[in-house]
């Protein structure tokens, strides 16, 4: 029951045993779960560096349970703050990924660099579709853009559904803030019908299409993306590139499951919009981070405030490092 506290079936055992039975010693305790007193000694260690035993005060050299309430909340706090430095880790590295991928965008002029330069949005378009015909084993993307408009979608249908019916790989990650878009959802069941697969994620670094592992199409300007764009097929960089989207893609949800929570009952997007709130973007950045309204960030941000009690962003972010949701520094 325990297992993802990091208690096997053994371990739980033991704490329990010692909970129920505080007075046994290891020999007690080894007759008693039909198992050799070494394992129980060993256990006990385990449990001890966990925080789920401590050395008695009344029997000094004698191990005793602490009790759940006290080590539980502690271990549930303790992973907590490890998920949250996690994930802060997964958002640096993309980060600076999104920062590597701009600044070796903008080195068109390197003879071998293996980067083209697409000028306007016409030659965008008329270049991925060109992409998109020369395909012949698998896509992935980064959609960051939040909800698309129904006529976008329907328009893109015809390309994607002939890369999957000559059976290309299809991967699609978009924002968690599209499942609650009806013409998204129904535009990924289109893609999942055919055999292409769809996860979100709470934020994405940048709009990105791999072909084939050895081609990328990314945005000049972030902010633009209908300015230019680059195409990069340099080794390094797709390499660095489709590590970087399977690292997503592993840590994203399918987008026909419910989002999971942490065990501070947040899920992906309250997390993000937490992290962003304690490093003290407005609503508007928080809004074009996680492809939402600026009114709908503004209630993730006042509801996230009421659940910590703070009065300001600062205390905000102060409370959430205190109760472990996030980690120092984030």
């Amino acid at each position: 029951m325990l297992e993802s506290l990091g208690l096997d079936h053994s371990t739980e055992s033991v704490y329990r045993a010692m909970l129920g039975h505080p007075l046994d010693r290891v020999d007690e305790l080894a007759l008693r779960l039909g198992v050799p007193p070494a394992e129980i000694s060993a256990t006990q260690e385990r449990l001890a560096r966990l925080g789920l035993v401590a050395e008695s005060f009344e029997s000094p050299g004698r191990l005793r349970a602490v009790s759940p309430d006290l080590g539980l909340e502690a271990l549930l706090a303790r992973q907590s703050a490890e998920l949250a430095a996690h994930q802060h880790r997964i958002e640096v590295s993309r980060a600076a990924a999104a920062k590597l991928i701009s600044e070796y965008a903008g080195q068109t002029d390197i003879p071998g660099a293996g980067v083209e330069q697409l000028i306007g949005l016409d030659r965008i378009r008329e270049r991925l579709t060109e992409l998109q015909r020369d395909i012949r084993h698998e896509v992935m993307s980064f959609a960051p853009d939040g909800a698309q408009t129904e006529d976008a979608l329907r328009s893109s249908r015809p390309l994607d559904g002939g890369l999957l019916k000559r059976g290309v790989r299809m991967r699609t990650l978009y924002l968690d803030s599209v499942r609650n878009s009806a013409p998204t959802i129904a535009h990924a069941d289109f893609l999942t019908e055919l055999g292409g697969q769809v996860r979100t994620v709470p934020a994405l670094p940048t709009r990105m299409l791999i072909a084939d592992r050895s081609l990328a199409l990314l945005p000049m300007d972030c902010e633009d993306t209908s300015a230019g764009a680059v195409i990069l097929t340099g080794k390094g960089a797709l390499t660095a590139l489709c590590a970087l989207f399977e690292t997503t893609w592993d840590s994203a949800q399918p987008l026909g499951t419910v989002r999971p929570k942490d065990v501070n009952g947040l899920d992906g997007q309250e997390a993000m919009a937490l992290r962003l709130l304690a490093q003290g973007h407005t609503d508007e950045a928080i809004a074009k981070r996680l492809g939402v309204s600026h009114r709908t960030a503004r209630r993730i941000a006042t509801q996230l405030m009421e659940r910590l009690g703070a009065r300001s962003r600062f205390e905000a972010g102060a409370r959430a490092v205190q109760h472990g949701w996030l980690p120092p520094h984030a």
